[in-house]
């Protein structure tokens, strides 16, 4: 199912750029790499072996001051393997509305310590429709 687009960028929500650790397994091996941003709707991880466009899988998402990762599922939606900057843009795919409400307040705390409270609500809002 395709989401609706509401931003320039065709995006729905704003990507505020934040580096956090991604664990995952695809055919019995364990990867770890790297966030190069996220939104409360999906994140681009940096990696060198992207996974086929399409394939759902479960991630850890480490986060500073949290005592444990988020756990989440995740759909490639884009992948690129060569290049100045390897990696695949995955959404999210809540299990609740409890799961996305508690992972979209994180978001929101990650964008405002990276971008600045002024700036997230604006971001915020804009792609809110408020």
């Amino acid at each position: 199912m395709t989401e609706p687009k509401n931003r320039p960028d065709g995006r729905q929500h704003p990507r505020a750029p934040i580096e956090l650790k991604v664990d995952y397994k695809k055919l019995n091996s364990f990867f770890a790499d790297y966030t190069k941003n996220i939104s409360k709707g999906g994140t681009f991880i940096k990696t060198k072996k992207p996974l086929p466009i399409g394939t759902r899988f479960v991630f850890k998402l480490t986060v500073p001051r949290r005592d444990a990762a988020f756990e989440l599922l995740g759909e490639v939606v884009w992948s690129k393997a060569d290049g100045d900057e390897p990696g695949m843009g995955i959404r999210f795919i809540y299990s609740d509305d409890g799961q996305r409400e508690a992972f979209e307040g994180v978001v929101e705390q990650l964008m405002a310590q990276s971008l600045g409270e002024d700036l997230t609500q604006k971001l915020l809002n804009k792609s809110t429709g408020s």
